[in-house]
């Protein structure tokens, strides 16, 4: 639920705001609460029980689609890099075409890039399109200040590096992608 901090409940209503803010409406928004899977940055989840809510949401919703971190979560943040670990080991081992009727759900998954890059805001856009992926989005001038107003809803979390990353991450505006 966010809770690192004691801000669980502040964390979910900024949550709401933001995806509201994008078109997702406040009953697309699920979140868990578990002991076992705790907000901090520090700690593994469970690699089974993360998969095993994340599918059920899947089935639960009819999704296609799955949009995840990568193996370095961004920014290394082991919450992040949890999620992309859950997704691989379902959709790798193949348990996944056996017991569950996702087989048409496509997994992406994030680009880390380096801190130069990440850094470079608009200068990473040539660069981001030499390089191999699956996907690349490019979001326009009103998309990117669009993705600014949802982030700056989540005001508990908007510290001093947060607001120099608003300003110059090229995940602001540029995400290449790959297929799981």
């Amino acid at each position: 639920s966010g809770n690192y901090y004691h801000q669980g409940e502040i964390r979910k209503k900024e949550l709401e705001q933001s995806c509201f803010l994008l078109g997702i409406p406040a009953s697309d928004v699920t979140v868990i609460d578990h002991r076992d899977l705790p907000d901090n940055p520090a700690v593994e989840w469970d690699t089974r029980l993360l998969a095993a809510f994340v599918l059920k949401h899947i089935e639960a919703n009819s999704i296609n689609l799955v949009v995840t971190f990568d193996a370095g979560g961004v920014s290394g943040h082991a919450n992040h890099i949890s999620l992309y670990t859950a997704l691989r080991y379902k959709y790798c081992c193949f348990e996944i075409f056996i017991l569950f009727p996702w087989v048409g759900c496509r997994v992406l998954v994030l680009e880390s890039v380096n801190l130069f890059r990440k850094y470079t805001s608009v200068l990473d856009v040539l660069l981001s399109c030499l390089l191999p992926r699956d996907a690349l989005f490019i979001l326009t001038e009103e998309e990117t200040e669009q993705a600014r107003k949802a982030m700056r809803c989540h005001r508990s979390q908007l510290l001093w590096f947060r607001h120099i990353y608003m300003l110059f991450s090229r995940y602001m505006m540029i995400n290449s992608l790959r297929l799981l």
